[in-house]
């Protein structure tokens, strides 16, 4: 293998949380290529003399395409992507765009701490049991079968990770969603709502399943629906793992 491309999850936004593997793989780096938002991202220091490629909204496959190709040339070079590159990010299609390339191309994905992860942190424990992670995006999946997925994980009593919840152009999404899980869970379901986490602009929000208000999403939020045992400890999302019930009756 002589030429090296690595996809590397830069985490929810600041620095502090971006792992020391992925800071080496940025620092080793002659070329980095992101989304322009994610390249922002990226610590100054880190991008100090080295070629930056970025794209807009949309660019997935331009950009993709481009880091193969100067991958190619032999520039070590990195994909950028916010959270971990493996979760709705772009370490799929590097390797598909890649597959006839791989036998000079190496390829290696650098973890990342995904959104769910920061948001449940930041909300208290409520990914403490079986959970679903599902994107409300119909760009790429057929709205049918998304729907198909929230009436099956909602009926399942997963507690529920919504990505991509909402954008300019996609803003009916959500309220249907809610609607489907509101079918089957109990009103005062506590329902989780972060935007921004661990960004300068970071807000949590904690509501009821019946008063979940929609205008609050954004682009930037990730939403955790609660399971029929999750339950509000002070201020905090928690769904219980179980250890009280078994060892303290």
């Amino acid at each position: 293998m002589s030429c090296s491309l690595k996809v590397v999850g830069l985490g929810p936004g600041d620095s502090a949380l971006l792992t020391p593997q992925a800071q080496k793989a940025i620092a080793d780096a002659d070329v980095i290529v992101g989304y322009t938002l994610y390249v922002d991202l990226v610590p100054e220091a880190l991008k100090e003399g080295k070629e930056l490629i970025s794209t807009g909204m949309m660019g997935e496959m331009a950009r993709c395409e481009k880091a193969i190709e100067v991958a190619l040339e032999g520039k070590n070079t990195v994909v950028v992507c916010s959270g971990d590159p493996g979760i709705y990010a772009m370490s799929g299609l590097v390797y598909e765009l890649a597959e006839e390339h791989l036998d000079t191309l190496e390829i290696e994905v650098v973890a990342g701490i995904p959104a769910l992860s920061a948001a449940s942190a930041l909300l208290g424990a409520p990914l403490m049991h079986d959970f679903a992670v599902i994107s409300l995006s119909d760009l790429l999946t057929e709205w049918a079968v998304i729907e198909k997925r929230l009436k099956a994980a909602a009926e399942a009593d997963f507690v529920i990770v919504l990505y991509n919840p909402k954008s300019k152009r996609r803003d009916w999404q959500i309220g249907k969603a809610l609607e489907i899980v509101q079918s089957v869970r109990s009103a005062d379901t506590p329902v989780g709502l972060v935007k921004s986490a661990y960004r300068k602009e970071q807000e949590t929000h904690v509501f009821s399943l019946n008063s979940f208000d929609i205008e609050q999403v954004d682009m930037l939020s990730t939403i955790i629906i609660g399971n029929s045992s999750t339950r509000m400890i002070g201020e905090k999302v928690v769904t219980p793992r179980g250890y009280l019930k078994k060892y303290r009756n």
